[in-house]
């Protein structure tokens, strides 16, 4: 048995278990009994993904991934992902004709990705706008769930994972989603985000793609430019009542680090949090990196804080100095590099008078 370890994480949390509902089980047993089905029946357009020439994974692999014992015997075939990130690394990795249902999409696909998706109503046609329930998924008859959050594979989500992983069923959980403190990243790190590209690669039996990607994204970030004006900003998330920022040991701090920019809440050890607009204000940041999503847009952050008599006199505010990011670039995965590419251009193109 090849045994591939994940690596070491820290930070604190409870995995969500718990029984599916009596519908769902049904449907579990049904797909449980039916998977495993050759790649040339999966119902997309684009057909089987090209053999990898790099080196081969030898099966089973078993993984420890975020506390649970996962064990692959061959190349998953039907999979079912949850969250952009998750539906985006399947792409990055030419593996889009595995993709039998997506679903929780944070937004569009980047331009880079469009083509790798094209015809392949799994992706181009969510099956939800959010988690999905455990009967729409097993559904689709998946040998794998791919989730970017722990939450997405529990009783309330897509189904419990020892549930799902007794009906022949396997899930996996993007690492950097981990939240027990012996797996959660602390802080998180790109060479986090690259060890999951390799992870994956390893469990399709792609290596060499994993291997190449991971190359050119370390040749991207290598060449990003960092800020040299010890410039501060804030992260905003979501929220308008209390902002929902980015904290010190997340993807946001990782990304912005990247740049040379100093997060205003770096001392929150937490991926993300609740910030008040009292110590936002007394911090006064240099720039504000907006993040731009259909329920929360950048746009309308910029109106709060211009209409808003105590954020409307921030440095930020009174220079225009804000930088938009598509949210589905901001949660850990194959975007994190071009999301820093992102900033640090437009990071140029501020004025800093």
């Amino acid at each position: 048995m090849s045994t591939v370890p994940s690596p070491p994480r820290r930070a604190r949390a409870r995995a969500l278990v718990g029984a599916v509902v009596a519908g769902a089980v049904v449907a579990l047993a049904v797909a449980a009994c039916s998977s495993g089905s050759d790649a040339s029946t999966s119902p997309t357009a684009a057909g089987p993904a090209p053999a990898d020439t790099g080196p081969r994974t030898s099966y089973p692999v078993t993984l420890d991934n975020c506390g649970t014992k996962v064990t692959f015997r061959a190349a998953p075939d039907r999979v079912v992902t949850i969250k952009s990130s998750t539906t985006e690394m399947m792409l990055a990795l030419g593996l889009g004709d595995h993709v039998v249902g997506s679903a929780f999409l944070d937004g569009p696909l980047p331009d880079s990705l469009t083509v790798a998706a094209a015809g392949n109503k799994a992706i181009t046609s969510p099956m939800a706008s959010q988690v999905p329930g455990s009967e729409a998924v097993l559904a689709l008859q998946p040998d794998l769930v791919y989730a970017g959050w722990e939450s997405n594979v529990s009783a309330q989500g897509a189904g419990a994972r020892p549930t799902l992983a007794k009906l022949g069923v396997n899930t996996y959980v993007s690492p950097s989603a981990c939240q027990e403190k012996a797996y959660q990243p602390d802080p998180l790190t790109f060479d986090d985000v690259f060890a999951e590209i390799t992870e994956v690669g390893s469990v399709f039996d792609v290596q060499s793609r994993a291997a190449a990607l991971v190359a050119d994204q370390k040749k991207e970030l290598a060449a990003v430019p960092k800020d040299g004006g010890g410039h501060t900003a804030l992260w905003w998330s979501s929220g308008n009542g209390t902002p929902y920022v980015g904290a010190g040991i997340g993807a946001p701090e990782m990304i912005m680090n990247a740049v040379g920019l100093k997060n205003v809440a770096a001392g929150v050890h937490m991926t993300w949090t609740p910030l008040s607009w009292e110590k936002i204000i007394a911090a006064d940041p240099d720039v504000l990196v907006l993040v731009d999503a259909s329920w929360n847009t950048a746009q309308a952050k910029i109106d709060y804080l211009e209409s808003n008599a105590a954020t409307k006199n921030l440095q930020a505010v009174k220079h225009h100095r804000y930088v938009v990011l598509p949210f589905a670039s901001t949660e850990a995965g194959v975007r994190n590099v071009d999301a820093a590419t992102q900033l640090a251009a437009d990071l140029k193109k501020l004025d800093w008078s």
